[in-house]
């Protein structure tokens, strides 16, 4: 595929390497990128090259730096929701991928930028990544789902600090409050995300997507979590992968999952 802000790479192994590729904005979101991201995420679920994704930043400065902030001029109050709808449509498309997504998060995720990296399933970072949703600086708030995901990830009173003080954290404290996975070098950033696909791809494909569907429908009530589970549950060991994997254990043998 070929877009004018994304480079799209699949490896040997079924990995896309997704790269917003604006290194002199520092890759900051606008209606093109979000447009190229929508046209990805509608492909991949029917995309059978494709096991999982890894999402990143062109250059060594920036994750995404945010919104293009030019954007956010004279809009009106029904425009604006609708330019906030827009991007947490395709924000959520990438949540719900039946297939891990993984954010290998080099330099800045701020802004529209730290809810890109919260809408995938995993995070990791390089030493020198930084996080924020710095929108009240602006005068403004989260649009893209921080101030709903964010909560949800490090829980309400941390989520509330950075949201309301519009501070920047280092990626090691990123780290310490669970937002993040995995710190590591910079210079094996790209190496340890693809590595963290392809584990998790490598499993069978129909329980990776339910396994997802479930987590993503764990914001409501307990006993209507564990119901939705039990139901997913129930489908999954009706797949052929289920059959496939409980015999390869009782075999003492590799499982050889055909997603289905």
């Amino acid at each position: 595929m070929k877009f004018s802000t994304l480079l799209y790479e699949v490896d040997a192994d079924g990995t896309l390497l997704l790269t917003v590729n604006r290194p002199d904005k520092l890759n900051a979101l606008n209606a093109t990128v979000i447009d190229e991201l929508d046209a990805v995420f509608r492909s991949l679920p029917s995309e059978s090259s494709v096991k999982g994704v890894v999402i990143t930043g062109s250059g060594s400065k920036a994750f995404v730096a945010g919104a293009d902030i030019k954007q956010f001029q004279n809009l009106s109050s029904s425009e604006a929701e609708k330019f906030a709808r827009r991007g947490q449509e395709v924000f959520d498309m990438i949540e719900n991928l039946s297939k891990p997504v993984v954010a290998a998060v080099n330099g800045f995720a701020l802004g529209g930028g730290c809810e890109l990296a919260l809408s995938c399933h995993m995070r990791i970072a390089s030493q020198s990544a930084s996080f924020g949703q710095p929108e009240v600086n602006l005068g403004i708030i989260p649009g893209y789902g921080g101030t709903q995901r964010l909560p949800r990830l490090i829980g309400r009173g941390r989520a509330t600090e950075l949201i309301l003080t519009g501070e920047r954290i280092s990626a090691q404290r990123a780290y310490e409050i669970g937002l993040v996975n995995k710190l590591v070098p910079d210079e094996s950033l790209i190496e340890q995300a693809r590595h963290l696909v392809t584990r998790a791809s490598a499993k069978a494909p129909v329980a990776i997507g339910l396994a997802l569907q479930a987590m993503n429908a764990a914001d409501g009530s307990l006993d209507k979590g564990l119901k939705y589970e039990a139901r997913l549950f129930g489908k999954a060991l009706e797949t052929e992968d289920a059959k496939e994997g409980v015999s390869a254990f009782l075999e003492k043998r590799q499982p050889v999952f055909k997603g289905r």
